[in-house]
């Protein structure tokens, strides 16, 4: 269906469809900013980037030495980065693309690494010693290259197609938008073997296609995040061989993010809020608002939250193999998670209480929720309830907060529509 007639049909349902991007109404999209209301980076000073970025600090990249030093120039001052084309970050320094053999110490490689530390001879103790820390070395040389910190009062947009392939943003200021940009493939050419993660032992990989590590008032909006279609991995150890980490991570002491009309798939662990349950640094904080986002083919963690006030609304969860999908509310030490007019899309026969997962939290607010199983009509469905029928110990249904920060709440049963049409890059 076309954008005009959805939203000519919407319309007369009363309904508004406020997604198009803002460039279609003949603005710069770079400098577009947050509406007032729109979730929690719209709180106390709300969230406009480099929209007030002087004409020198505008620029248009088109690889990963121009996006370098685009994010570096003039720290601290208001800037717009405009991204062209595919931006690709596992590259020389004449942004020519190189493997992973191109970051190994010369004292490492996975056969040794593999032989060494089989758990058939090495036993249930983590690696240790040369070949580990020569790992170790080749992780950071990798890191080096592809992982791209983000400052202070920057917008970075995407014009037409644009991709940031293999690369990691790490948000690390305040005042940051990221739009119409598709995040893809961000892969650790050397994970690390853990025997102790899960009885059976993991391969436990870094980097994320975007973190927020710190940041606060960021708006995530009109993107998309995936593997890129690399998430083919032999098994080592009777393991997959991980190469990648999470898609959207919002982690130590972040705060204020609203993340909107995004398209987040065929993924696995896919966005944590809190990344430990020690509360240092995250007790008052984590607050972030999802809406109007697709979940599509995901196996967990949409989102897993610890400690923060994290509103869940208005979004579209499909599922279309229950042998990938582990859950996809978690429940995490602290956290307070108001969720509401949701929509879920799945196969027949998957336990409505598996869509809840605890992780050593107590309450879960979930109302208006739909749910259409195995093709048939869409009904409401308790979360709540549906997980405590399932599970020991129960979960309250109190967490000491309603949002305050709310554009517009859909009704659930308007999601699909509205999200398919309108989430992701381009929309």
């Amino acid at each position: 269906m076309r954008w005009k007639a959805l939203a000519g049909c919407l319309t007369l349902l009363g309904l508004t469809l406020t997604a198009a991007p803002a460039e279609a109404h003949g603005h710069d999209p770079g400098r577009v900013v947050l509406g007032a209301h729109d979730g929690w980076a719209a709180a106390t000073t709300g969230t406009t980037g480099g929209s007030a970025a002087a004409p020198g600090d505008v620029r248009t990249v088109t690889k990963r030495s121009e996006l370098a030093a685009a994010l570096a120039a003039n720290p601290g001052a208001p800037k717009i980065v405009y991204v062209r084309g595919t931006v690709e970050g596992n590259v020389d320094a004449a942004d020519r693309p190189v493997g992973c053999e191109s970051f190994a110490d010369p004292a490492y490689s996975l056969p040794a690494y593999l032989a060494a530390y089989d758990p058939a001879t090495w036993g249930r103790v983590p690696p240790s010693g040369p070949l580990e820390e020569a790992r170790a070395r080749s992780q950071a040389n990798q890191a080096r290259q592809v992982v791209l910190d983000v400052g202070p009062n920057t917008t970075i947009v995407g014009l037409g197609p644009a991709t940031l392939h293999g690369l990691t943003l790490r948000v690390t200021g305040d005042n940051v938008i990221l739009r119409n940009l598709r995040f893809s493939d961000a892969h650790d050419c050397f994970p690390q073997w853990d025997p102790l993660d899960t009885a059976d032992g993991n391969w436990n990989s870094e980097y994320d296609n975007l973190d927020l590590v710190g940041a606060t008032h960021v708006w995530v909006d009109h993107d998309e995040f995936s593997d890129g279609g690399n998430d083919q991995q032999p098994t080592y150890y009777g393991r997959k061989y991980e190469v990648h980490d999470g898609l959207l991570d919002i982690v130590n002491g972040s705060d204020l993010v609203t993340v909107s009309y995004n398209r987040l798939r065929e993924h696995d662990k896919t966005m944590l809020i809190g990344n430990t349950d020690k509360p240092t640094y995250d007790v008052g904080k984590l607050r972030v608002t999802l809406h109007h986002n697709l979940f599509s083919d995901i196996g967990q963690r949409a989102p897993r939250v610890r400690y923060g006030q994290v509103h869940v609304y208005d979004n579209l969860y499909v599922v279309t193999d229950p042998a990938d999908y582990t859950y996809s509310l978690g429940v995490g030490v602290q956290s307070k998670i108001y969720a509401e007019n949701n929509f879920f899309r799945l196969p027949a026969g998957l336990p409505l209480g598996q869509l809840v997962h605890y992780w050593k939290g107590t309450v879960l607010h979930a109302t208006g929720t739909l749910v259409a199983q195995g093709g048939q009509w869409p009904r409401p469905v308790d979360l709540l309830a549906e997980y405590n029928a399932a599970n020991d110990p129960d979960l309250g249904a109190d967490v000491g907060w309603t949002p305050g920060f709310v554009e517009r709440l859909d009704p659930a049963w308007a999601v699909p529509a509205l999200v398919l049409a309108a989430a992701g890059p381009g929309r």
